[in-house]
């Protein structure tokens, strides 16, 4: 898991990017920040993460960054939906790549928060686009 929080380095913060969205974790105070570029048809082309979370906020991120490209927006919102329902013990592990990686976080609860941190933040980012036509 460790080794994941390295793979940040591959989306750099990017101030031009126009769609931006903030996450906090209550229960450790991890927080994300995440801009994203859309296409034209609203899927993510670019993506860039500012991150002072822990290990577990920079490896959710890290496996969020590295598969949210080429994806809708409605399929990362859907993803969110999916790991928060999982999170809360409905359902299976998420079906995002990598996911597993992170998955024995759900037996701890004080960690939910940060595993949350990429979807909230993209949630909060999307929140900004305009549906396209």
């Amino acid at each position: 898991m460790l080794g994941l929080t390295i793979r940040l380095a591959a989306y750099p913060w990017d101030e031009s990017l126009p769609l931006k969205g903030e996450a906090r974790s209550q229960s450790c105070g991890s927080t994300i920040a995440l801009g994203l570029a859309l296409d034209e048809n609203g899927i993510v082309e670019r993506i860039g993460v500012r991150s002072q979370a822990c290990a577990i906020g920079q490896a959710a991120a890290a496996i969020f960054a590295d598969a949210a490209i080429g994806r809708s927006s409605q399929a990362l919102h859907d993803a969110g939906e999916a790991v928060a329902r999982w999170l809360a013990g409905e359902g299976e592990t998420p079906d995002w790549p990598a996911f597993d990686t992170i998955a024995r976080a759900r037996d701890y609860p004080a960690r939910h928060g940060a595993v949350l941190l990429p979807w909230r933040a993209a949630a909060q980012a999307l929140s900004m686009a305009r549906t396209p036509r």
